[in-house]
């Protein structure tokens, strides 16, 4: 296929759902009844959802048939084998522990290790991964390199962890380090991949401060196929081959299934510490479930189980890199900023840079947000200072980027609906001097973005 330039879906549709056209006075009402929040707005009147890829995407043909397959049982029922079998055989670690997302796996590993006076160093924390550290009373740090986090810089694997600064942070302070994290991919810095020789050099700096090392794997099927596209010494590799490598440099990990699970529900935290194991087994049981399906149906656990099969297929991932980039180049080629490389799940808008009139205080990338919304009905999210401003003290302050995620839904849109994206962007950019900042009005105490109310500045 790669002499031709058409990017053709592995798969065909096999059912519709409908998609409200709405119009601007439409949209302008949403705003307003949603406080200029898109996380409030109803999703009928949402005409390209690209708030997130989490949950969001298109269950195939087999995962429905696997569905069918699920045996409700308390405990012990065939499909949390069948769960236990997919994980294993991509993440071999010896306890894996189901939840019924990516958030409560965090909930319960970071309520277990965390707690005052505490650091828990990661390449970049996302929002929940943040929250849940810093609830729990510890310190999140970022120890992204420098690279990741200037959206216009180029460098293959942006969402690497700055080695050195980890080794500072561990000489300083290791007492207080009781696990170290690496995301892949890095959402909050673009989507950016993280190199297998990275992983390597982090092993061996853990190893030095006998300190575990965890992965935040929730898109690691596109992290792998960079490592195969990008790294020197990859090409060729097949990808469950290369996805194990990065297990095998690892502890343990958290993971939401939403993403590249390619289910609409479920998660897991998994180790080989026995006794860390048991705790968060004890966690588990006081607020999921039992341990054999925490929280999840059957039926869920069957639909993870085919979608870790399927995320790894090499005609997939081609699709899904591909036609991302689809949307990076488009926009790019239009002359407006947006976080190079392009990353696996998503394009980023690089709003500070678009709308340099609008102060990182008055939330350009909301700005920005709104702007697609109500001109399009495309809806996107803010990852800048609405979600990453504020610190635990309350201090209000400027995040290292502000930036517009458009999070592509897997096997969700055709090109006719990016196109479409395209167009709504461009039409924005070439108007955005005209856009004005946000401030707000309400917001509650953690993880605000989710909440948050606004108005618009005079």
């Amino acid at each position: 296929m790669d002499r031709w330039q058409t990017i053709v879906e592995p798969f065909r549709i096999h059912s519709v759902e409908p998609i409200h056209l709405s119009t601007v006075a439409e949209r302008d009402r949403a705003l307003r009844a949603a406080g200029w929040n898109l996380f409030n707005l109803h999703a009928r009147d949402v005409l390209i959802d690209l708030l997130t890829d989490s949950g969001t995407g298109a269950m195939s043909r087999d995962q429905w048939a696997a569905i069918q397959h699920g045996d409700e049982s308390y405990a012990g029922s065939p499909s949390w084998y069948a769960f236990l079998e997919s994980v294993q055989a991509l993440f071999p670690f010896r306890h894996v522990i189901p939840t019924h997302q990516g958030r409560a796996a965090e909930k319960i590993l970071f309520s277990t290790i965390g707690g005052p006076g505490r650091v828990i160093p990661n390449n970049t924390h996302f929002d929940t991964t943040r929250a849940n550290v810093e609830f729990s009373g510890a310190e999140a740090v970022d120890l992204v390199i420098p690279e990741g986090r200037v959206p216009s810089a180029l460098h293959p694997f942006k969402g690497n962890l700055d080695v050195a600064a980890l080794e500072r942070l561990l000489a300083a302070r290791g007492d207080d380090v009781p696990v170290v994290f690496v995301t892949i991919t890095n959402n909050f810095g673009g989507g950016q991949p993280v190199s297998l020789g990275n992983l390597h050099a982090v092993r061996a700096v853990c190893d030095r401060y006998a300190k575990p090392l965890f992965l935040d794997a929730c898109r690691f099927a596109e992290n792998a196929w960079f490592i195969r596209e990008r790294e020197p010494g990859q090409s060729g590799r097949p990808i469950p081959e290369i996805v194990r490598e990065i297990a095998s440099l690892a502890d343990g990990m958290t993971m939401s299934a939403k993403k590249d699970g390619l289910a609409n529900i479920g998660g897991w935290p998994a180790m080989n510490d026995d006794v860390l194991a048991e705790q968060c087994r004890n966690i588990l049981i006081l607020t999921e479930g039992f341990v054999t399906y925490g929280g999840l149906a059957g039926r869920d656990l069957e639909a993870i189980a085919q979608g870790l099969r399927e995320v790894v297929d090499e005609d997939y991932l081609r699709y899904r890199i591909r036609s991302t980039a689809y949307l990076g180049e488009a926009l790019d080629a239009a002359g407006i900023p947006v976080v190079k490389p392009f990353g696996g799940h998503a394009i980023y808008l690089d709003a500070r840079a678009l709308l340099p009139h609008v102060p990182p205080l008055a939330y350009p990338g909301q700005a920005l947000a709104v702007a697609l919304y109500r001109e399009g009905g495309i809806r996107g999210c803010e990852i800048g200072t609405v979600m990453f401003g504020r610190r635990p003290d309350g201090r209000e302050e400027p995040a290292a980027m502000d930036l517009v995620r458009l999070a592509i839904p897997r096997r969700t849109y055709t090109q006719s609906h990016i196109d479409y994206v395209i167009e709504v962007v461009r039409w924005v950019a070439e108007r955005a001097g005209e856009l004005r900042g946000l401030r707000i009005v309400q917001q509650p105490a953690v993880l605000r973005h989710f909440g948050a109310r606004f108005e618009p500045l005079p």
